[in-house]
């Protein structure tokens, strides 16, 4: 009895909604012209509970992807925080709406990290598009086929969901990669490398017309060389909307299509009612600061840093090096010229007479072979007889014969070459320590802000080869310390890690 008495409401309230959308028509297919407009009369389909709480990310969410409609952006990358109801606007709605307006013969591809988002998506977009408040609306749009990952229109359109690492044989006029990188494997070096190489190798061309046709990539920031860190390393030609929770003035996002990021404070929130200031610090005690960099700031180390904090070298840049400076140019030796591999960098250290020290000039190039010989070569003639080398010398016969080579090379200057110990990470701690302390200066250069942005991103950025030589260079000071008995002052007490280069070392 109850049952039946249930299915009558139901039915009565599914008519009273027809006869309302019926009287309503124009106006809501007027309002809904545009993508933002649908988004808000559709919310109650797909999200009956849930107040529609906007907010002006939303707004610029829909106009870069009605700009993609438009045909006026065909690569777009999009990096917001979890929670901003980008899957639902990407994955779901944008799709629906574009087949409201006409193009009901668009196909979709639609992929995420697993089966678990794209079937929840795909469902979400064909229960919209049968709801009886669409078909009341569009009634020339009509699923003749209604699968959980695969569905399709009588016009010939269609939408196809797959996870990620499954994409191949497939193609359509939008590509959708929604957070191609799980949470819980973008850490792992294999994983990552795996996903970003399906990225460049099978997604490119999973499109019927290179140039008419879309890929957008929505995802969250987890590693430096995650897909998107992928396409900004790369100069891929993608239109980059990129919102941070809280508000950064020197990474404010503008684009191409006249958007600019509305805030203006330091800090701002990017949703205070979603997201108001105790949850965002809550967010970020339970989180951990990378975490929460990469998520919630788009970017994969936090603001002030990861071993290196920028804030250490506030105040630090100075017009030229103490009269007496000792100075060594250590080189950290790349192997290939790969646009995604490490770089040779030649980094010029010295420790001053009040014994701080000072990054006096940084170097890098992305060549092997002649071309590294050639800068060694030329940059110890600008540096002088003055200025140590130091060269690493690898393990095995090639990097002897190599770092022999290389000596001989630069027959009349002091050049040392040894093998390194420890990891990156190890081998930078003691430099760390001192730029912590205030020990460490830069002279002004170009080169500054290349420079500090690796530091700062060590040890999660995808290049460390600046850092490297930094480490290098530290410890040749150090040695040379030792053997001289200087005494550097230390304003904060540190601990050399077992294998670190130089003994004697206050800690």
């Amino acid at each position: 009895m109850m049952k039946a008495i249930r299915a009558e409401r139901a039915r009565r309230e599914a008519e009273a909604e027809r006869q309302r959308i019926a009287k309503d028509a124009e106006r809501i297919r007027s309002r809904c012209q545009t993508l933002s407009g649908f988004v808000r009369e559709a919310w109650h389909i797909l999200e009956p509970e849930q107040k529609l709480v906007w907010n002006w990310h939303l707004d610029a969410i829909c106009d870069h992807l009605e700009a993609v409609t438009q045909g006026r952006i065909n690569r777009l990358l999009i990096n917001v925080p979890p929670g901003s109801s980008k899957s639902l606007l990407v994955s779901v709605m944008w799709q629906a709406w574009e087949w409201s307006i006409g193009k009901r013969t668009m196909r979709y591809l639609t992929t995420a990290f697993n089966d678990g988002p794209v079937k929840r998506d795909t469902r979400k977009c064909r229960d919209l598009l049968m709801s009886d408040w669409f078909q009341s609306l569009w009634p020339e749009v009509k699923l003749n086929r209604t699968g959980e990952t695969s569905f399709s229109n009588t016009s010939t359109g269609n939408r196809e969901g797959i996870s990620f690492g499954s994409l191949t044989s497939q193609r359509g006029n939008r590509l959708v990669i929604d957070d191609p990188h799980s949470t819980e494997t973008a850490e792992s070096p294999v994983e990552r490398v795996a996903t970003t190489r399906k990225f460049r190798e099978g997604a490119q061309n999973r499109l019927n017309d290179q140039e008419a046709d879309a890929i957008v990539v929505v995802m969250q920031r987890l590693h430096d060389e995650d897909v998107s860190g992928v396409i900004k390393k790369l100069g891929m030609e993608y239109v980059h909307l990129m919102l941070p929770m809280e508000f950064e003035p020197e990474r404010r996002c503008s684009t191409s299509i006249g958007f600019i990021d509305p805030r203006s404070e330091d800090g701002e929130l990017l949703d205070p009612v979603r997201f108001p200031r105790e949850v965002v610090e809550k967010l970020k005690r339970d989180m951990g600061a990378y975490a929460y960099a990469g998520q919630y700031q788009q970017r994969p180390t936090p603001r002030e840093g990861g071993l290196f904090k920028r804030e250490w070298f506030s105040g630090k840049i100075v017009n030229q090096a103490q009269p007496g400076t000792v100075w060594v140019r250590h080189w950290d030796l790349a192997a290939t010229k790969k646009v995604t591999a490490a770089r040779t960098a030649g980094v010029k250290l010295g420790r001053q007479p009040d014994g701080t020290f000072v990054v006096g000039h940084v170097v890098k190039i992305q060549e092997e072979g002649l071309a590294v010989r050639t800068l060694i070569q030329t940059q110890a003639e600008v540096d002088g007889q003055d200025v140590r080398i130091s060269l690493p010398k690898d393990p095995g016969q090639a990097g002897k014969v190599q770092s022999q080579d290389m000596v001989k090379m630069l027959a009349g200057y002091k050049v040392t070459a040894e093998s390194e110990t420890g990891d990156k990470t190890v081998r930078a701690e003691p430099f760390a320590s001192q730029c912590e302390a205030g020990n460490v200066f830069l002279v002004q250069g170009a080169w500054n802000d290349d420079y500090l942005d690796e530091l700062c991103m060590f040890p999660g950025g995808a290049f460390k080869d600046q850092v490297d030589a930094s480490s290098g260079a530290f410890g040749k000071l150090l040695n040379a310390k030792a053997q001289t008995k200087v005494e550097l002052p230390i304003r904060k007490p540190i601990d050399l890690p077992r294998g670190s280069q130089g003994q004697g070392w206050m800690g």
